[in-house]
């Protein structure tokens, strides 16, 4: 699994929770700012070519699918497929980290709702089945 291909899925998994009642807050998006620069930048080493850490790549992805009003349960589905395609790859770290940044997410704005709450139970099912 590449480092890059991991942090766009995760942006698409942050989107589909914070689009999950389809707007997203000004709030969740300072947060997932937030998330990036402080939990993901923090632990990603790799660079791109241009010298841009890998992590950012959450927010470009997170940034481009809200661009283009793009829906919530399809980037959840893709992120579901790209964690079965790469099973081996997602440790513990990895889905420890990817379950706590859409948790903080979810929560920054008024707390975690319905529907975010009902993908944060689909993705914690689907990451058992990973152990």
């Amino acid at each position: 699994m590449q480092k890059k291909e991991f942090y766009s899925q995760l942006g698409r998994l942050l989107f589909a929770v914070a689009n999950a009642d389809g707007r997203i807050p000004p709030e969740e998006r300072e947060t997932l700012h937030k998330l990036v620069r402080e939990q993901l930048v923090s632990r990603e080493k790799a660079t791109d070519v241009f010298g841009s850490n890998l992590a950012y790549y959450t927010e470009i992805e997170f940034d481009y699918l809200d661009n283009e009003e793009a829906d919530a349960e399809s980037s959840l589905l893709a992120f579901i497929d790209f964690i079965k395609d790469h099973r081996t790859a997602f440790d513990d770290s990895l889905q420890a980290l990817s379950l706590y940044v859409v948790e903080q997410l979810a929560a920054s704005f008024h707390g975690i709702n319905k529907k975010e709450k009902k993908l944060i139970a689909e993705l914690k099912d689907l990451l058992q089945t990973l152990r």
